[in-house]
């Protein structure tokens, strides 16, 4: 069952893209890293964080190109 204070947090951070997404997640490990507990759940939102940035990163294929044929 998801943590009610946690997941207003996480739906927020779900409609975000990845490089948003990447820089959110690295500043809030770095200031968890330096400063141990700065705020109440701050390791549960960095795996929440870190799940959603696994899940946002995709392989990128290569543009379709459409072929334009002349009609007859």
């Amino acid at each position: 069952m998801p943590n009610p204070v946690l997941l207003p947090v996480l739906n927020w951070a779900r409609k975000l893209r990845y490089p948003t997404l990447f820089k959110l997640t690295a500043a809030l490990f770095a200031i968890s890293l330096l400063v141990p507990d700065p705020f109440p759940f701050v390791d549960e939102i960095l795996f929440g964080l870190g799940t959603l940035l696994l899940a946002n990163w995709k392989n990128r294929k290569a543009p379709v190109e459409q072929d334009r044929h002349t009609s007859r």
